[in-house]
């Protein structure tokens, strides 16, 4: 007798499944800050004394994406007084472990020598926990990091459209046991049920027959933590999307208890939802008893036992209809109020029945949903003062709500998909660009959705941040690789185009869901994009980044401001070409398009990819000078204008933007750097003689280096950039 009941505890594996157990949950709450611990506690004393194999988490281990200093620390603590002791693990991981545990040390943690670990755990993350940021890491990394958990079931999503997944199990034998536990941490629900219904795009990856067993003999166990609730067929994972190989499936995230196995009608496996340990929505589903499973395995049977908590803080949740209720005035507070507190105090006595002969019973929870169609509500803060050292909510016991007009089933249906921990109510960014009649030009809806998330959910401060600066990089990219440059100095607005590239790149992602891009690295790999792209692109401000924004901004800007300034520009430059080419200015100033200098100018900064070739630069300087020239000689009446603009100070601005064109080639200028306006006060004569002289070595230097220009070319450069020394100066001049 004593020999079979050794090889059956030799040949059986036994773990204890819970979930949801968010620690640090209502921490600053004096009360109950306490209670996500003392749950978790027991939990590992549990497992010490029914001398489990391991302990498996379903995810939600934290309540927080970045957990406190004082979560931190109790949740070492107890792991480590529960997992580190001498009692020698009767099992053994047989599969790749560089495979599956994402971590740099690749092995599960009780093989490591340095550590004496008896009671191993493993832990996926959930959608309270997982990971963020640049380097993609949760607080269950930290763990691993300490050698405390065995993570696993983080996947990398990366590929075009909806990505795409492997799960490859841990493999774990004990004596003639053999369980093949699959891991899939939180992915958003939207993107995971996309996934199951694309071909290909979720892989299993199947044992292999080993020794003398074969690939039926592996008994198959899934871990995952997914919406489960059918609010939204588009939000939630269905069963039926699990291969039907699968023995056994521990789901996570749903926090009502139904801790028995059911079994899936058509599929083969069993499913088990062991629910939260910690009360964290007040609602009908969560006042049900809490408990753990224990899972017994041995070849290729099992046997389920559920282990009640007994540490879980009390709590009664009930239902009121005002108007089912006899004996109550509408008009008369008093009897409503008479009517609550004998509900209440009821279910203040029925908590500390169930508490039995405890030697420090806890405060009970109580939630009262009172319906009060008919009647008026009442102050819930003012009620629960008189429970104050009776009940562990006093501010919250009541919650009004008024019957739902689309029937009994949807009400039902509504407190079921509350049955999970407290979040914002969600409100779709696009909703909220229609009812502001908003046309966005830049950024697509569903980047700021998913940035928002990642700000509010993460609190990844950099979230909006990668997403404007990942989104203005693929923009410029768009447009660099237009099949044909020249056709912006033709176009008439480039807002139009850059509208276009919008409206292509929405396209472009239709097949992926809203949280396809990680926008939390974009900003880097913006970085590895410029350093790839640094020999074929404009790198007129390369050293300058704040200068690259400040033009950015001007292209994205709307038509009316660009219209308002264009004609602005236009009306503050003499005319020096004639009533023709003012009223062509004008027109063009009028319509916001630019299509004069505006667009050159945007060109030369923002359109990286979008420059002229070194002859026609040098063909821009030359007419951009004469032009100047002309000027000087047509309005030499004008003092004021002379003064105002300094014509030496324009070329130098024109040829420093135009400094990386000439680049092999000779670098004298007209003017130095640093001259400043004391020159519009010294007489007009001999300022015109400078300016005359230097326009004039200039104009030789260019005309050397471009002999071979064509004259026709250089009358259209010079009909097109007439104006365009006065749109250098009002923009700014970068100079290095």
């Amino acid at each position: 007798m004593g020999d079979s009941s050794q090889d059956e505890w030799s040949n059986t594996l036994r773990i204890l499944i819970a979930t949801d157990c968010h620690l640090g949950y209502a921490e600053k709450d004096e009360i109950r800050r306490h209670d996500s611990f003392q749950a978790f506690e027991e939990i590992c004393s549990i497992a010490d004394k029914k001398q489990v194999d391991f302990l498996l988490l379903g995810g939600d281990l934290f309540h927080e994406n970045k957990p406190s200093r004082s979560t931190l620390v109790q949740a070492i603590e107890i792991l480590r007084r529960h997992c580190m002791n001498d009692r020698p693990v009767q099992f053994q991981v047989v599969s790749d472990q560089a495979v599956n545990f994402a971590n740099k040390f690749g092995r599960v943690n009780y093989e490591d020598p340095y550590f004496t670990v008896g009671l191993p755990v493993f832990s996926i993350h959930g959608n309270h926990d997982d990971p963020a940021g640049v380097d993609n890491l949760s607080a269950v990394d930290i763990l691993s990091a300490c050698n405390l958990v065995n993570y696993f079931g983080k996947m990398i999503l990366e590929g075009s459209g909806v990505g795409q997944i492997n799960l490859s199990p841990i493999l774990i034998k004990k004596g003639l046991t053999s369980v093949a536990m699959y891991g899939l941490g939180n992915i958003r629900d939207e993107r995971l049920n996309r996934m199951f219904q694309t071909p290909h795009a979720v892989e299993w990856t199947r044992p292999d027959g080993q020794e003398d067993s074969e690939v039926s003999d592996w008994f198959n166990i899934l871990v995952l933590h997914q919406n489960r609730v059918k609010s939204n067929p588009k939000n939630a994972i269905n069963e039926h999307f699990l291969p039907r190989f699968l023995d056994f499936v521990v789901w996570g995230h749903e926090h009502e208890c139904l801790i028995d196995p059911q079994e899936v009608p058509g599929m083969g496996f069993h499913v088990t939802q062991p629910g939260s340990s910690v009360a964290t929505s007040l609602i009908d589903g969560e006042s049900k008893p809490k408990h753990v499973l224990l899972l017994e395995i041995k070849g290729s049977q099992y046997r389920p036992t559920k282990i009640p908590l007994h540490s879980v803080r009390p709590f009664e949740y009930a239902d009121v209809v005002l108007k089912d209720v006899p004996d109550i005035d509408p008009n008369d507070q008093t009897s409503i109020l008479e009517h609550l507190d004998t509900v209440v105090n009821d279910l203040i006595a029925k908590a500390k029945r169930k508490a039995g002969n405890k030697s420090e019973p806890k405060l009970p929870l109580i939630r009262i949903k009172v319906d009060y169609s008919g009647f008026t509500t009442i102050n819930p803060q003012r009620f629960g003062q008189k429970y104050v050292g009776k009940v562990a909510n006093p501010q919250d016991i009541l919650i009004f709500s008024k019957t739902s007009r689309r029937g009994d089933g949807e009400g039902k249906f509504s407190d079921a998909e509350r049955l999970r921990p407290e979040e914002l109510n969600q409100q779709n960014i696009e909703a909220l660009v229609a009812e502001s009649n908003l046309k966005m030009e830049i950024l697509p809806v569903n980047d700021l959705d998913v940035a928002l998330q990642n700000f509010v959910n993460k609190d990844d401060k950099m979230a909006f941040h990668s997403c404007v600066r990942y989104n203005l990089e693929e923009t410029r990219n768009k447009l660099a690789n237009d099949s044909d440059p020249l056709k912006f100095e033709e176009q008439e607005d480039l807002i139009l185009k850059v509208g276009e590239c919008l409206e292509e790149r929405v396209k472009g992602r239709s097949t992926q869901p809203k949280d396809f891009l990680d926008l939390s690295s974009g900003t880097q790999s913006m970085k590895d994009s410029r350093k790839k792209g640094a020999g074929t692109q404009n790198d007129f401000f390369s050293d300058d980044e704040d200068a690259s924004q400040m033009f950015t901004s001007k292209a994205t800007s709307s038509r009316k401001k660009g219209s308002t300034t264009s004609t602005r520009l236009s009306r503050d430059v003499p005319d020096s070409g004639g009533s023709q080419t003012a009223a062509r200015g004008r027109g063009r100033g009028g319509r916001g398009r630019g299509r004069g200098r505006t667009a050159s100018n945007l060109k030369q900064t923002t359109l990286e990819g979008f420059r002229h070739s070194e002859r026609s630069a040098s063909a821009v300087a030359a007419s951009a000078v004469q032009s100047i020239a002309r000027v000087e000689d047509i309005d030499s009446d004008s003092s004021d204008e002379t003064e105002k603009y300094d014509v030496n100070e324009v070329v130098v601005d024109s040829s420093e933007n135009e400094d990386s064109s000439f680049q092999g080639k000779s670098r004298k200028r007209a003017a130095p750097k640093g001259r400043s306006k004391a020159t519009a006060s010294s007489s007009r004569q001999s300022k015109k003689t400078d300016s005359s002289s230097s326009i004039h070595k200039m104009f030789m230097a260019n005309r050397d280096d471009d002999d071979d220009d064509d004259d026709d070319d250089e009358d259209e450069q010079r009909k097109r950039l007439k104006i365009q020394p006065r749109v250098t100066r009002n923009y700014g001049a970068v100079r290095r």
